[in-house]
């Protein structure tokens, strides 16, 4: 398929999206299924999806009324980016004509093919939006970037220096850069559906995002925190000092991951009243091991490193009638107040050499909040 059509095809599906990205609360959900990082790994993608029971082996929406919500970071590291892309754009469509719903919450890889950060992205991953004209439009983008570097006075004078400049930008800018860069711009076809994406939303008593949220901006409601970030990936100007890029706002926030201690339960439990819920569900931190419960079941990351980047298998978060499960492999396992045992039954289906091994050896040792 050409990328025209392919991009007609994008921009079809965005258009064709009928929920309302403003909404960030949803109330009587029998059902909601939570999946961590993708990464670029369709293959990683649709297993998950198929175990969970939302699509069938042709990859269409099966999953009626269920809420799934992918907490970010589709893109970087894996080399089926636009593959997840599309198929997550026709998801949407589907599963909201089934009275479903498909949420892909933004994480900071997603916003950083927006605004240039492009850290972890693959030459594979350019390489899925290469065109005929790529090397082409390679040239033309590197003539603009001298052209620049002379009228601002940061170009070398001697050739040499020149010329070494030349092949390290062709090193970093691999054929598919320019087309990549466009199909993701604020106006792009993939670009703009991530920017009208939430970063995080409330269903039923559960509160999901891709990072979390630092004591800087607990008081900072669902609403202002989405159209904030939006604003600002609409407009790269809005950025540098913005919400998007900062460390402690809700794309980059580690510490419901990481941190433990009573100032960290002080501060879960005012996030927690503040938004009137029961837990949060995060990703961003890879626990490389399990899907991991925290802070007494109140924190749930989802991140368990799905793509073949990390090699773990699939697995997912369901939420059901008010209990939660975690689908390890294809095995459920109930997420109860018994930490120690959870992560047993999850190192007896990895079998022999499972890395939850070591956060077993830490329980025992009375460590309760563990870390990835």
């Amino acid at each position: 398929m050409s990328l025209d059509r392919r991009h007609f095809l994008a921009a079809s599906l965005v258009q064709a999206t009928t929920s309302s990205r403003t909404q960030d609360d949803w109330q009587g959900v029998g059902r909601v299924v939570a999946i961590g990082d993708i990464h670029g790994d369709k293959d990683a993608l649709t297993a998950v999806l198929r175990m969970a029971g939302v699509i069938d082996s042709s990859e269409n929406w099966i999953g009626g009324a269920t809420h799934v919500v992918q907490v970010g970071d589709v893109p970087a590291r894996g080399s089926q980016t636009r593959l997840c892309f599309d198929l997550l754009m026709r998801l949407e469509t589907e599963a909201a004509k089934a009275q479903g719903r498909l949420h892909v919450l933004i994480g900071n890889h997603d916003a950083g093919v927006i605004y240039g950060d492009r850290r972890g992205v693959l030459p594979e991953e350019y390489a899925e939006f290469r065109t005929a004209q790529a090397e082409n439009l390679l040239a033309e983008a590197r003539q603009v970037e001298l052209e620049t570097r002379r009228k601002t006075d940061r170009l070398p004078s001697g050739a040499a220096e020149v010329e070494k400049l030349r092949l390290a930008w062709l090193e970093s800018h691999s054929p598919g850069f320019v087309e990549h860069t466009r199909a993701f711009a604020p106006n792009g076809p993939y670009g703009s559906w991530i920017r009208r994406n939430n970063v995080i939303i409330r269903i039923n008593d559960t509160l999901f995002l891709h990072g979390g949220i630092s004591p800087q901006f607990a008081a900072r409601t669902r609403a202002d925190l989405n159209a904030t970030i939006r604003r600002e990936l609409a407009d790269p100007q809005r950025l540098i000092p913005g919400l998007t890029t900062n460390v402690l706002g809700p794309l980059w926030y580690r510490g419901f991951a990481e941190d433990d201690g009573p100032a960290s339960e002080n501060h879960l439990r005012t996030v927690l009243e503040f938004h009137g819920v029961k837990r949060i569900v995060i990703g961003h931190t890879v626990t490389r091991s399990a899907i991991l419960p925290r802070f007494n079941n109140r924190v749930v990351n989802v991140d368990i490193g799905l793509s073949r980047f990390y090699g773990r298998p699939p697995a997912c978060l369901i939420i059901e009638k008010g209990a939660m499960t975690v689908l390890h492999n294809g095995h459920r396992i109930p997420v109860t107040p018994d930490f120690l045992q959870y992560l047993k039954a999850v190192a007896a289906v990895d079998g022999d050499g499972s890395p939850v091994s070591k956060l077993i050896e830490q329980a025992l040792s009375g460590i309760r909040n563990l870390r990835p």
